[in-house]
């Protein structure tokens, strides 16, 4: 018995995969994208499961469902799906989804080269450059970003001693910068980088409470940030981040670097209006920028927080239809450790 079938638009971010299915979600109870988050974490994981592991998918497996949208001034929704689970925001996954849902004429802007998209996170602001049918680039201007901890000692069993930062960027992000115990990804393999990823994102989330000022349901560090020196001509800075059980973003992360420069921006490192581009694990950039301050929270008990956007774009390859059903043993997916 087929339990669901999904039409799929495949395309990746720079690197890093997007998986848009455009026919076949649930219905999901909620008023806003975060709330209906929630329903589909509580009653329709399996198709997560289903859709981004093995056999359907694999580790670095990353994918959203276009809704329409929650607020009267949105053009459409996202909810975003992944092998480490259903987060509140992800920008590569948003930069993917625009450019899919574009060029096949899914989404219909109110404004042309412009979007505004419901997200769990909240409500982001797009715009895109789009000629021939074909979109060049999204910048999406993000959820406010935050540093969360900072300068926070973990031990961690057999390499040692990391200071460690955590920032919000739609995300928490445990931010490991060069120093005694690790010399910078350049320095690093993609083993190493898996080996160490989980172990310092355990330790991390039994020592820090995170929890998002504004929306409880938004908590616990869910990638690991391991920067180091750029390797292509025209970056600032270089990152591998980590995310699931065994994936590194081939993409320079949007979610990451809008917690990385909101990062950089509490430690005086950057400024307003500053320009931040960032390097992924394989040399692909997106541009980064920080457009306004804002503080999070109620009256008395506020956080200062960054307004950032990032700029990158995304390639689509493939249309797909995916079953998944009952009599299928691998029908929800696996993951090979």
């Amino acid at each position: 018995m087929v339990k669901g079938t999904f039409f799929c638009i495949d395309a990746h971010t720079c690197g890093n995969p997007v998986r848009l299915v455009t026919s076949g979600h649930p219905h999901l109870v909620g008023e806003t994208m975060s709330e209906k988050r929630l329903d589909f974490i509580e009653r329709y994981d399996w198709i997560r499961r289903g859709l981004m592991f093995e056999p359907r998918g694999h580790d670095m497996m990353s994918g959203a469902f276009l809704y329409p949208p929650c607020s009267d001034n949105a053009d459409a929704s996202i909810l975003f799906i992944e092998t480490s689970g259903c987060l509140p925001m992800c920008g590569h996954g948003t930069i993917g989804t625009v450019t899919a849902g574009l060029e096949s004429g899914i989404i219909t802007p109110k404004i042309p080269g412009k979007l505004i998209i419901d997200v769990p996170a909240g409500q982001i602001v797009i715009e895109y450059q789009e000629s021939d049918g074909k979109v060049s680039n999204v910048k999406i201007f993000n959820v406010a970003s935050y540093l969360a901890h900072r300068d926070i000692t973990l031990d961690i069993p057999e390499l040692g001693k990391l200071t460690v930062d955590v920032s919000y960027g739609g995300n928490f992000y445990v931010i490991v910068e060069p120093q005694k115990n690790f010399p910078g990804i350049e320095q690093w393999s993609a083993a190493e980088i898996l080996q160490w990823s989980p172990i310092v994102r355990e330790v991390a989330s039994k020592m820090l409470v995170c929890v998002h000022p504004e929306d409880a349901s938004v908590n616990g560090v869910s990638h690991v940030l391991w920067t180091g020196k750029s390797q292509t001509k025209g970056s600032d800075a270089a990152n591998a981040v980590f995310y699931g059980d065994k994936a590194i973003d081939r993409s320079p992360c949007g979610t990451g670097t809008s917690a990385r420069m909101a990062q950089l921006f509490a430690k005086g490192e950057l400024i307003l209006g500053d320009t931040f581009v960032h390097e992924s694990y394989i040399g692909s950039q997106f541009t980064g920028k920080v457009e306004g301050v804002v503080e999070l929270g109620s009256e008395g008990k506020t956080i200062t927080a960054i307004m950032p956007s990032i700029q990158g774009w995304a390639k689509v390859f493939a249309k797909n239809c995916i079953t998944i059903d009952d009599d299928d043993p691998y029908a929800f997916g696996f993951s090979v450790k």
